[in-house]
């Protein structure tokens, strides 16, 4: 089996991205990309955001997660601790993320290292999150193998008895870490695949070094 897929191709001249215009602060640019995007209403999610971590067999994995915060320290998310990202965080937590806005023609791409929230923090995400969600969060062993999607929902229908009318609280194995940035490119789609790329380079007395890729 196999598709050419040579002749799909698409001239991107949407917007520019120069020097001259971006912010000191990476964080600031983010914000207003994101608010851009959001008021653009031609993405579903545009806090869905790629997480690629490298795995404990040494191969690099990357799957969609949900950004739920970010300040100037950096982007926060939420999973299960002891599910395979949580895991491969635990060993190595050089992560990268990316966002990727195609209606706007744009990515940011993330590295930074990744690192746990304060407990509080976690429960107060938990706290708001819906019933089911909660419900959902406590019943899987996340990316362990189960034999049957049955097995799951018998689980989940017996975990939602046995807490019936009770408050349900935040498993420790499961909460938010933040991504604090040491590098982020910012990608802006041009004519002529001439793109334009600006990365912000974090230095060590915490100011951001501004450089110019080529596309």
């Amino acid at each position: 089996m196999q598709q050419d897929l040579s002749d799909h191709r698409k001239s991107y001249q949407k917007s520019a991205l120069l020097e001259d215009t971006v912010p000191e602060n990476p964080l600031e640019l983010f914000q207003k990309w994101f608010y851009e995007v959001q008021a653009s209403d031609g993405v579903d999610e545009p806090n869905a955001m790629t997480l690629s971590t490298i795995g404990l067999d040494g191969y690099p994995k990357s799957r969609v997660v949900l950004l739920k915060k970010y300040t100037y320290e950096g982007f926060i998310f939420y999973t299960n601790y002891q599910s395979e990202k949580g895991k491969a965080i635990a060993k190595n937590p050089s992560v990268c993320a990316a966002f990727y806005w195609a209606n706007l023609e744009r990515q940011v791409i993330i590295k930074g290292r990744a690192e746990k929230i304060a407990e509080n923090l976690s429960d107060g995400y938990f706290e708001i999150r819906p019933r089911g969600s909660q419900l959902g969060a406590m019943v899987s062993e996340q990316s362990e193998v189960i034999a049957s999607r049955e097995l799951l929902e018998e689980r989940l229908q017996q975990l939602e008895k046995e807490m019936e009318g009770k408050e349900l609280q935040r498993p420790e194995y499961w909460g938010g870490y933040i991504v604090k940035p040491v590098s982020m490119e910012f990608w802006q789609g041009r004519p002529n695949r001439l793109h334009d790329r600006i990365r912000y380079e974090l230095q060590k007395n915490y100011d951001w070094n501004i450089e110019r890729l080529q596309p």
